[in-house]
């Protein structure tokens, strides 16, 4: 099938092939294909090896993990991103599942061409390098948000970085729903709709997805924010 021009342009720009070379580029994008998904359909299962690269061009999808009949979500990905690069590079198993949330548009990229690019263009292995870095920086804060912090505070902060995402706006609408976000902040939904009504005497209001931060220097103080957890961009 191929992939239309503006998806190549799109591909393209994104940090991990924009210093490749142009005809390993071309080789790159000669097996890959796009396709439109539905909400809620499973893209890969974990424990599967990886047979293509994914790339969002639109929509949402949810990186999730299942064990002994418990799930929980991972993380969050949107446009334009590549997502489970790692499995990729290693011919290896998936540590996670993926499905969409919404409607998305997704470009796959034949793994064993990626790992052949990956071998002949040191720009694109450099890239990649640096892209893995990333993932794993994200991980790591991930993981502190997670393990130094109360549920309340983790609820608090990640209101504060969606109020920043949402252009300061004092009411924003949550871009998912309640029942996942629970999953993302490591708690359970009773656990989540608790947290709401605990953070209300500092000012957040919620009506149904809409989220009202009235004071967000007294959210802040109360949070605590900090780049070291909460700035996923560095």
């Amino acid at each position: 099938m191929g992939l239309p021009e503006s998806v190549h342009r799109d591909i393209r720009e994104l940090h991990l092939f924009r210093d490749m070379a142009d005809a390993h580029f071309t080789d790159l994008m000669h097996g890959a294909y796009v396709q439109n998904f539905p909400p809620q359909i499973e893209l890969i299962s974990e424990g599967d090896t990886s047979d293509f690269l994914h790339i969002i061009l639109s929509g949402s999808v949810d990186l999730f993990s299942a064990w002994n009949k418990r799930e929980t979500s991972m993380a969050t990905v949107r446009p334009i991103s590549t997502f489970i690069l790692a499995a990729t590079i290693l011919d290896a198993p998936y540590l996670m599942s993926a499905r969409t949330l919404t409607k998305s548009r997704i470009a796959l990229i034949p793994s064993q061409d990626v790992r052949a690019v990956f071998d002949a263009d040191n720009a694109f292995a450099r890239a990649i390098v640096a892209e893995l870095a990333q993932c794993y920086r994200s991980m790591v804060k991930a993981q502190k948000d997670l393990k130094l912090r109360t549920s309340l505070e983790r609820l608090a902060n990640f209101l504060l970085r969606q109020r920043i995402q949402s252009g300061g706006s004092a009411t924003f609408e949550l871009d998912f729903e309640k029942r996942h976000l629970a999953a993302v902040l490591g708690m359970t939904p009773e656990n989540l709709s608790r947290a709401f009504k605990g953070l209300q005497p500092y000012g957040v209001e919620v009506d149904g997805m809409q989220i009202t931060i009235t004071d967000p220097g007294d959210l802040a103080s109360f949070a605590k924010p900090n780049p070291l957890i909460d700035d996923h961009s560095t």
